[in-house]
């Protein structure tokens, strides 16, 4: 008899996610429903399935169907760069342009106390998280008496706009000491991966974050992650490599080169085009080539048109386009770079935190008379810096503001770049991401002149008016 089809949850109230993973894997080999295999199950054989399947024989995705969800409080964003490195993962945090940080509210890291940085580190944050406060007074009150209501605009809109325009500027100040909170939905074979980079990190702070995670996590996975280990190959690769190289300290790009493109896919157009016949025909690729190299301007654009022409705003473009990719090298402040680093999509190399790439400068700093307070405050933090280095060269980025520039290099297809940038270049998107994304959307529609079209999302705006309008300067 055909059995009725069943469609339901497996209760995480009732099971842990070792054995609901263990339910799943069995269905490989077994006939039996998913409840009925999780009923047989218990904590004990759900561990000795795991040891054997999973660790004795390297079936490491079963792990992937255990999802913990893990709340961490209280630690700095510097240490938030290492967890939501982690591609496969959902994270939510605490936003600095939505909240306000109380002053002292920092990390003191363990590296440097009872050096004589210390004190350094401690004075230097607590100006600057006075001189975040102090400016939040001042431009509040200098958007209040300077901007106007839009029309139908209500008062508490009006104040709350200009509370956010005031934080999306204020932000500027904040180190990446100040401390966070993030919520964490993982699955146990990407948090064991999590965990070896964490436990082989350079900082303490992040060892010992990992090894809090590690500790709670054992409580609903303690098979799947019980190996999660600090690697050496992830300890040394670091010094391993800076010793091959003579590596200056102070690069300044120049000012026309912060957003390069380093590669491209010179043929990607034809590659995307001609998946997307291979996808909808018969052809073999190699004739969907030759199909797209014969045919004409006019029907390529098209074909184009018909890919991307006709996409709603909710809508998610087909995978064809992933068979172009782009790269850029690029030069963004930290605060740029911290929403930046949530596309993971794409993969990305950024280099250690310095303040030696300049920093940037919001208009709204030299509107409203900030402009010495600001810069003699970056100054100090720089000069912080330094004497932190001499004790701990990693710990000393904790004391550096959003304001500094550092560099990161972003190879991505064009899905994901096309997402980017409907999502970064939006009005509501802080004006710095929207700077970086509109010079990312500007060079791909240079380097793929078919697909410009939909790459041009927000023509209101361009990298240039971004700059006219925000930015005092950028490095």
């Amino acid at each position: 008899m055909i059995k009725p089809r069943r469609i339901y949850l497996l209760d995480p109230k009732k099971l842990t996610p070792e054995t609901i993973a263990v339910a799943f894997a069995k269905t490989s080999r077994s006939p039996k429903c998913f409840d009925e295999i999780a009923s047989e199950l218990s904590e004990e054989n759900s561990a000795d399935f795991h040891e054997k399947w999973v660790v004795g024989y390297g079936h490491s995705s079963v792990a992937e169907h255990a999802v913990l969800h893990i709340a961490v409080e209280h630690i700095s964003r510097l240490a938030i760069e290492c967890l939501e490195s982690n591609r496969l993962a959902s994270y939510t945090e605490k936003s600095s342009r939505y909240q306000i940080w109380d002053e002292d509210h920092f990390y003191n890291p363990e590296e440097i106390k009872g050096t004589d940085a210390e004190q350094v580190y401690l004075d230097t944050c607590k100006m600057l998280f006075r001189e975040y406060q102090l400016a939040f007074s001042i431009i509040s009150t200098y958007l209040l008496k300077k901007e106007k209501h839009l029309e139908n605009e209500t008062d508490r809109s009006f104040k709350t706009r200009m509370r956010s325009k005031c934080a999306d500027v204020c932000r500027y100040f904040l180190p990446t000491s100040a401390l966070a909170n993030v919520g964490i939905s993982i699955n146990a074979r990407a948090l064991e991966h999590a965990l070896r980079k964490m436990l082989s990190h350079p900082l303490d702070e992040v060892r010992k974050i990992g090894e809090e995670i590690k500790t709670v996590s054992m409580q609903c996975v303690p098979t799947l992650v019980k190996y999660a280990n600090p690697n050496e190959y992830l300890i040394q690769i670091g010094e391993a490599t800076n010793k091959q190289i003579k590596n200056p300290d102070k690069m300044i790009p120049e000012a026309d080169s912060w957003c390069t493109c380093v590669d491209h896919d010179r043929n990607g157009e034809k590659k995307v085009l001609s998946a997307l016949l291979y996808r909808f025909s018969n052809l073999s690729f190699k004739d969907a080539q030759a199909f797209i190299s014969e045919s004409s301007q006019a029907r390529l654009a098209s074909i184009a048109e018909d890919l991307l022409g006709k996409l709603d705003n909710h809508d998610i473009p087909l995978r064809e386009l992933e068979y172009a990719h782009i790269a850029f090298d690029l030069v963004i402040d930290q605060g740029a770079y911290f929403e930046l680093k949530r596309h993971r999509m794409m993969s990305q190399t950024v280099q250690t935190f310095t303040p030696y790439l300049g920093y940037a400068i919001p208009k709204l700093i030299f509107k409203s008379g900030q402009l010495n307070r600001y810069t003699t405050a970056m100054e100090k933090a720089e000069a912080a810096f330094e004497s932190i280095k001499i004790i701990h060269k990693h710990a000393a980025a904790y004391v550096l503001p959003n304001g500094f520039n550092r560099r990161v290099l972003l190879n991505m297809n064009l899905r994901t770049a096309l997402h980017l940038i409907k999502l970064r270049c939006a009005p509501n998107a802080h004006f710095a991401i929207r700077r970086s994304t509109q010079r990312i959307a500007e060079l791909i529609r240079e380097k793929y002149p078919l697909f410009s079209p939909y790459f041009d999302v927000f023509p209101e705006e361009s990298t240039q008016t971004l700059e006219n309008t925000y930015f005092y300067k950028t490095s």
